[in-house]
């Protein structure tokens, strides 16, 4: 059995002041909705200059000492596992602005919730914010897919 498998890795990240945490309403038409900025890691980039490049690309603001949170996965029809790995932090510095990828703004996280949330958004917040938790994943129940928190 090969220990290899293809692997597609994106990141996101939770970006907090005080109680407030900042949120990109993402214009995308397959994953709309209220989430965190992140995006794909590019070839030969490591895990933190990607998360610290693409949260600038989409929210103006330049990150530092990020904090691992936990991850998000699943397989594809085509036998590859996509992540998604969680970082946070309040360590950042510049000024808000949006970008093609959707409007972002300030928010909390109990009027986050109340929001128009990306599918699954409700979910990967509990790992940002629950310390006991660290993977999302999916398992087959049958035809269906189940998300769990572990």
């Amino acid at each position: 059995m090969s220990r290899t498998e293809s692997v597609i890795l994106t990141n996101m990240c939770m970006i907090y002041d005080g109680d407030r945490v900042l949120v990109q309403d993402k214009k995308d038409d397959s994953w709309g909705g209220i989430t965190f900025p992140g995006g794909h890691v590019e070839n030969g980039e490591s895990l933190t200059d990607a998360v610290i490049r693409e949260v600038y690309e989409e929210t103006g603001l330049i990150v530092s000492e990020l904090q691992l949170c936990g991850i998000k996965n699943w397989f594809n029809n085509d036998g590859s596992r996509y992540m998604v790995i969680f970082y946070k932090t309040d360590k950042f510095s510049g000024e808000i602005k949006s970008s093609e990828e959707g409007e972002v703004f300030w928010t909390t996280v109990d009027e986050m919730k109340k929001m128009n949330l990306a599918e699954g958004m409700d979910m990967m917040l509990e790992l940002f914010i629950n310390d006991n938790l660290s993977e999302m994943c999916f398992e087959k129940d049958g035809d269906n897919w189940i998300a769990l928190l572990k």
